[in-house]
């Protein structure tokens, strides 16, 4: 357990879903916690993990939620200078915020297309630059990056998506070789369906995926992915080999065949 009140764990869109699993994990780990969501109900996520960690028998934990628009390009440096002022020091960095829907390019609003390469590329790698050098100094910190198996898929309607989410797995790995030898470790984590709610599917396949390993519960994905984290790994998926052979078997479809699916309406 920490002990040091000013040692904090970060999670970004942590009001629900992956960002809420992870940090329950984090507490479960002793970590002080800022949450980030640019919902309202960050508050109410804030008082659930304080409630649990008293069940728990942890009366010192501070949670703090923090109301905030990460798809702005002034949101990394906003979020890095309120920590400053609170005398937060942030030893975990999760950047989970992000959106998702499977959308022609062009079909896509301007506001939308802005906001995604925000959430996915500018704001993670400006919190990983603010809090990276902070850890580099220390010579000591965590940094999980939630990319996706679709970074390695060219496929329609998943264009800007999967391309954003490539970046962030690429500048991951990257960091991940700079940083190590300074005893920072960074890890991407991709998830391939995760039981959100994201997806419109009937609960019997949700129930159905789960059994056979293809969908993960944002509990198990959490942990799998600060396994890997805190064990210095560079990158995990969740869940494993389904997702992998999926994206290897995708991998081999030529661009032929993908416009002659799309002409045919089948995607």
């Amino acid at each position: 357990m920490r002990s040091d009140p000013s040692i904090f764990a970060l999670v970004t869109g942590a009001s629900s879903g992956i960002g809420y699993a992870f940090a329950e994990q984090l507490a479960k780990r002793g970590y002080n916690l800022l949450i980030v969501s640019n919902v309202p109900e960050i508050e109410e996520a804030a008082k659930r993990l304080k409630d649990a960690a008293l069940q728990d028998g942890s009366t010192n934990l501070q949670v703090v939620p923090l109301q905030m628009d990460l798809g702005q390009q002034s949101s990394a440096r906003e979020l890095y200078e309120y920590t400053r002022a609170h005398g937060i020091e942030v030893e975990v960095l999760v950047n989970n915020a992000g959106v998702y829907h499977d959308k022609d390019i062009l079909d896509d609003s301007e506001g939308f297309t802005s906001l995604i390469m925000n959430l996915h590329m500018y704001t993670p790698a400006m919190l990983c630059y603010l809090f990276g050098q902070d850890m580099r100094a220390r010579r000591h910190g965590y940094i999980l990056n939630v990319c996706s198996v679709t970074s390695k898929i060219v496929a329609q309607r998943l264009g800007t998506y999967a391309s954003t989410k490539c970046f962030l797995s690429a500048f991951t790995r990257s960091l991940h070789i700079e940083l190590h030898q300074y005893g920072v470790y960074v890890t991407d984590v991709s998830p391939g369906a995760v039981d959100t709610g994201l997806f419109s599917i009937p609960q019997w396949v949700t129930k159905a995926g789960k059994c056979l390993g293809i969908i993960a519960s944002p509990e198990r994905l959490a942990r799998r992915g600060l396994f890997a984290l805190f064990h210095g790994w560079a990158k995990t998926t969740v869940p494993t080999i389904f997702w992998k052979v999926l994206c290897f078997i995708i991998l081999l479809i030529p661009t032929c065949l993908l416009r002659l699916i799309r002409r045919l309406g089948l995607f």
